[in-house]
């Protein structure tokens, strides 16, 4: 049974769901405390928060049982993603759930800043009729400045057009086409800030974006400039953006997001001139359902140890339910696992081949599946989460190749393990069915069940080996399940792998080896 400790008040559509999986056990816990989450999050394997939760190194290490970190949204930044990546804990969130929403209240921003909607309206309230004071101006024709094309920055840009404005927008990181696919001009960073009428933010903040709009940047704007920020609080020096608002260079603002949430002290309320909201992007009926039941529908399939649609902290991958991609994943750890209790060397080298159909599909998981069970025996943390980072901390170099034209079987895959002229191969096919088995180990062909306990050992080839075997396993009373025998020359060396039904004592193991012509002996556990 999964325990899931939520501390998020998410829709009751996500709990609902939750509830309906037969192995997840929740504790609905909405803004506890986080010396209360603190103290009572050791049993829990999962941590559901929203923005409101701090889940920071020191929660983290007070969760011996964690392995998932889910964001009912989309921004990580109370989350120490970098140490749960360490610890091997996944992370995920809720991306693009609430694009609609956020592009949505940026109009509403803009307009309300635009038209001076709040101070007229603060001015009926005291049964004031000023309609001279609250001359506005229109959208038609200004230039409108994205910084972040992405989710909620291309929606904006689309209902910008409808208000017949210009659009242009600064992304580094998105191709050509996607600007053009959307109907924006692609311009420099000072050429945005140089030209545009309002400028828009809808970036994620971290190192990069930290006060990417700070005095200086400010200085390059238009005078009369409007800033809105529906990102991240952040993004935007306040102290640069609030003494411009006050010179006239910045003539109006709309924030929903600051660097202090909620604000200690709020000197922009003061000014008329700016339309503020209480980091209410995602706040509406419609994103907070589409939020809750992504996150309840991703949380069991993390836990399982299945694909998730949005990892943070680990590779991107899509198994299409086409893909033989899936019916590999099983197979791949236990292969790794094999792997990690065969080798009698350290290697430095790992070569890893995708083989027929398989080559054609996004296999990123499967190198990751591996990994993993290669890895697990000497790492407690090892997981899909940092099994790259793990790799590359012991020294073990991963290089990758296809093989489309590989026609033995429809797919395979291949791994060989290296370190100064020694070398371990390992491969498996998923036979129809789906039948998941081990085909190859080093030179000897064969077709293992990966599941169980196994016996791997290595003889001289000549008459009477097997029996030798047998007896022993006879005699204390070890029944075999499979027994597959191959060897690599004649008069050469035989491999036999041998599953049981019952564990293989120590004792057992030495007495193999002192066998004359038994060359190894090793006990895999899958």
């Amino acid at each position: 049974m999964y325990r899931v400790l939520i501390t998020g008040d998410i829709h009751p559509n996500g709990l609902k769901k939750l509830e309906q999986e037969r192995d997840i056990e929740i504790q609905f816990s909405p803004d506890l405390p986080y010396e209360d989450v603190l103290r009572i999050i050791q049993p829990f394997h999962c941590i559901l928060s929203r923005s409101e939760t701090r889940v920071n190194k020191e929660m983290i290490e007070a969760a011996p049982e964690l392995k998932v970190i889910a964001r009912a949204g989309v921004g990580v930044g109370n989350i120490d993603v970098e140490y749960a990546t360490e610890r091997g804990i996944l992370v995920i969130n809720t991306p693009g759930k609430n694009t609609n929403s956020a592009a949505e209240l940026t109009m509403g921003l803009l307009l309300s800043a635009f038209r001076k909607i709040v101070p007229a309206h603060q001015s009926m309230q005291s049964l004031n009729w000023d309609r001279h004071r609250f001359n506005g101006g229109e959208l038609m024709n200004k230039c409108l400045g994205i910084i972040g094309l992405g989710n909620v920055g291309h929606r904006v840009a689309r209902y910008a057009k409808a208000f017949d404005m210009k659009v242009q927008a600064f992304d580094p990181y998105l191709a050509d086409e996607v600007f053009e696919r959307h109907g924006v001009q692609k311009v420099d960073w000072i050429t945005l800030l140089n030209t545009s009428d309002v400028i828009t933010f809808h970036v994620p903040l971290n190192d990069e974006t930290r006060g990417m709009i700070s005095e200086m940047e400010i200085e390059r704007m238009k005078p009369g400039v409007i800033l809105l920020n529906t990102a991240r609080g952040g993004v935007i020096h306040e102290t640069s953006l609030l003494n411009a608002l006050h010179s006239g260079h910045v003539a109006a603002a709309g924030i929903d997001t600051w660097e202090v949430e909620p604000p200690r002290d709020n000197p922009f309320s003061q000014l008329p001139q700016v339309v503020m909201s209480p980091h209410i992007g995602a706040s509406t009926s419609e994103a907070q359902i589409r939020i809750a039941e992504s996150i309840a529908t991703q949380v069991p399939r993390a836990l399982r140890g299945e694909v998730v649609d949005f990892p943070v902290n680990m590779p991107s991958v899509k198994v299409l339910p086409t893909s033989p991609v899936r019916h590999y994943t099983t197979l791949v750890e236990k292969m790794g696992m094999f792997s990690s209790q065969f080798l009698d060397f350290q290697p430095n080298q790992l070569e890893i081949k995708y083989r027929g159909s398989l080559a054609k599909w996004d296999t990123s998981l499967l190198r990751l599946c591996f990994l993993k069970g290669f890895l697990q025996a000497a790492h407690d943390h090892a997981s899909y989460v940092n099994a790259d980072q793990l790799a590359e901390s012991v020294g073990l170099h991963v290089a990758e190749d296809t093989d489309p034209g590989f026609t033995d079987y429809e797919s395979a895959f291949k791994c060989c393990f290296k370190l100064k002229g020694k070398q371990f191969t390992i491969g498996g096919v998923v036979f129809s069915g789906p039948h998941p088995r081990i085909t190859l180990i080093n030179d000897f062909v064969c077709e293992l069940e990966a599941s169980g306990t196994m016996l791997v050992t290595t003889n001289s080839d000549k008459p009477g080996m097997i029996g030798v075997i047998g007896v022993c396993l006879g005699k204390h009373q070890i029944n075999i399940n499979q027994f597959e025998l191959g060897r690599n020359v004649r008069g050469g060396e035989a491999m036999a792998v041998i599953s049981v039904d019952q564990d293989i004592s120590k004792d057992i193991l030495d007495e193999l080896i002192s066998n004359d012509g038994i060359i190894s002996v090793r006990k895999i556990v899958l």
